[in-house]
């Protein structure tokens, strides 16, 4: 598995939205002064390991679907606060085409 390297920055991580693809997870994670850290598109092998970097307790929201409860399982397992938000929440934060 190649390992996947992000710098000190994602230490700073207090929240991360994340959506769930068949292929592709597209992160997006922001510092406590609401700065963004990052937003990058993973593999689903790449995924749990970048988690793994973020700090104990980070807030990691993702929209219902059946394999949210999948990841919310493995990230609570990992320490982080995952959550699985209804897509009525979740449509506020995506890009309609701008």
């Amino acid at each position: 598995m190649e390992q996947i390297t992000r710098g000190e920055r994602c230490r700073e991580a207090t929240r991360v939205g994340v959506d769930l693809a068949k292929q592709v997870i597209q992160v997006h994670a922001v510092d406590r002064r609401g700065r963004v850290i990052t937003s990058r598109a993973l593999r689903r092998d790449q995924f749990l390991p970048w988690c793994a970097q973020l700090p104990t307790g980070c807030l990691v929201a993702m929209e219902a679907s059946s394999s949210a409860h999948h990841w919310g399982r493995r990230l609570q397992a990992m320490g982080l606060d995952a959550r699985i938000i209804s897509a009525q929440l979740a449509a506020p934060y995506r890009m309609q085409g701008h």
